[in-house]
């Protein structure tokens, strides 16, 4: 007998879309993964909370020095500030470093000798397209101590670049002292004969 197999309709498919469901699935391994580690993080504990107070953390032999500071609690208001760093950093002066660009002392007898044969030297530290750019790096110069002067500078094909440049140095060893002090900070700088 053979079957008759033109009369038969076929099965609808009943599968969902594939890409659909790895998407699901992704999804929910995802939150599983998310869950678990913010479980494990809330179970561990983290250096940066201080939960038991530092006088229990002595050793045994030394006794705390304000016996009264460590038994009192937080947000028991004192006499006294919670913090005294604001009055510290505003007792305390600034002892920032500020080199002086290039002294302008008298050149000495070997100076003399030097600048005989030596042009004077200006050392740029900075070419840029916009002046704020190049009053800005001027400003980072003037806190590292150093004057520096912008000089603007017309160029075919480019336009207008503004050049921050410092000097001139009348010896090589002042135009070297300079551009290493330039150097030790960051920046980079190129010598430039003076016109």
């Amino acid at each position: 007998m053979s079957s008759n197999t033109g009369n038969r309709s076929a099965a609808p498919r009943k599968g969902g879309n594939p890409l659909m469901a790895g998407i699901l699935v992704g999804m929910v391994i995802g939150v599983c993964l998310a869950a678990g580690l913010a479980w494990y993080l809330m179970r561990s504990p983290t250096p940066f909370l201080q939960k038991a107070p530092l006088a229990n953390k002595l050793p045994a032999g030394s006794a705390p020095q304000n016996p009264s500071a460590g038994a009192s609690d937080p947000g028991e208001s004192s006499g006294k500030p919670r913090f005294e760093f604001y009055k510290v950093l505003t007792d305390k002066q600034d002892r920032t470093s500020i080199a002086p660009a290039i002294p302008a002392d008298k050149p000495k007898a070997a100076d003399h000798k030097q600048a005989a044969g030596y042009e004077p030297h200006l050392l740029q530290a900075g070419s840029f397209q916009n002046a704020d750019d190049a009053e800005k790096h001027k400003a980072r110069l003037a806190l590292l101590g150093v004057e520096a002067n912008i000089q603007s500078a017309t160029i075919p094909d480019k336009g207008v670049w503004y050049r921050v440049r410092l000097g001139p140095y009348k010896t090589e060893d002042e135009l070297n002292r300079a551009r290493g002090f330039l150097k030790q900070n960051g920046v980079e700088s190129t010598p430039i004969r003076a016109q």
